[in-house]
This record gives structure tokens, C-alpha cells and sequence, in this order.
């Protein structure tokens, strides 16, 4: 029988980034774009988030493509479009939240995954009446970057081995 710290060092399952979104500024338009630069300590270069201090916690947000199919049908629509949820990253293939507290790699790039990425009020006015509630769970996860790198969609998601974070 397997303990759960072994477990949490063992994700067989390999994603996939499906989306890269950037935001100059907070409340600004989400630009979509097929690459970009991870810059190590703070974030996405171009991003709004990677101007703020060096090593905190959430300099990337990711969400899971197959939660945003889950966000739409609890809103009786079509899966959400990535920038309405106002996540950096899409990934599919790999539940997120088993890489909370874990270093993990995008490409060349390796990110510490820091906590989950709860939705604020912004959902509602984003997705209608019961978005906020429709993406409680649903939020993703937050990230540092701890090495630095250009990503492009199509790049793997992978758990790094003996990649348990302290604390």
C-alpha cells in the first residue's frame, strides 16, 4: 500500500498548454498569444502580475481546460472562452491542484505550483448571474516561476520528480 507523500510525488499524467493569455494591466483586455517569455521570480513578461515584487506567490494563474467545460454547463452555455476568466495559462490533461506545492515544468520552464486560485466578484460580471459560484473549485492554481523560459502552446505539463515543496 502506497503512503500519500509517495502519491503526491507520483502524477503518471502529462498535460498540455492549450492557451497563453496576457494582460497589460489589471481589468485590461486579454490578449491571446501562442508564446511567451517566463521570467524567473516574476511571471509572464507583458503580464500585469509580473510587476509586482519579486517571489510572490501568484505571478501565473492556470486553470484546467476541462474546468472550463465544467464552468459553462453549470451556467447552462458552451464552455468558457480563457479570457473571461482572466487565467494566464490553460492546461489540459493533468489535474492542477495535485501541483499545489510541487515544482512542475512547461516546456523548458519549471514553476512551483503556491495555492489554488479562487475566483473574485470579477466572475460575475465576467460570466452573468452564478459565475462566481459556478467557478467556486473551479479557479485553477497559482504559480511562481522558478526558472525562467519561453513557453508556446502545445508545450507538456509534467510534475518534476522528488519535486515536493516544504511548508
Amino acid at each position: 500500500m502506497q503512503l500519500i507523500p509517495e502519491l503526491l510525488q507520483s502524477l503518471p499524467q502529462i498535460g498540455r498548454l492549450e492557451w497563453i493569455g496576457l494582460s497589460a494591466a489589471r481589468r485590461s483586455e486579454i490578449a491571446s498569444v501562442h508564446t511567451a517569455e517566463l521570467q524567473e521570480g516574476y511571471g509572464l513578461a507583458g503580464d500585469h502580475h509580473s510587476k509586482k515584487s519579486a517571489g510572490a506567490k501568484r505571478q501565473v494563474t492556470l486553470i484546467q481546460a476541462e474546468h472550463l467545460v465544467a464552468v459553462g454547463q453549470f451556467l447552462h452555455r458552451a464552455p468558457i472562452e480563457p479570457a473571461e476568466v482572466r487565467r494566464n495559462l490553460v492546461i489540459s490533461g493533468i489535474n492542477l491542484l495535485a501541483l499545489k506545492g510541487q515544482r512542475f515544468s512547461i516546456g523548458t520552464a519549471v514553476l512551483e505550483g503556491t495555492g489554488p486560485c479562487e475566483p473574485c466578484s470579477r466572475m460575475e460580471e465576467n460570466l452573468g448571474p452564478g459565475g462566481y459560484n459556478a467557478m467556486r473549485g473551479h479557479g485553477g492554481l497559482t504559480a511562481k516561476v522558478i526558472t525562467g523560459g519561453p513557453i508556446q502552446v502545445g508545450d507538456q505539463v509534467k510534475l518534476l520528480e522528488s519535486a515536493l515543496v516544504a511548508g
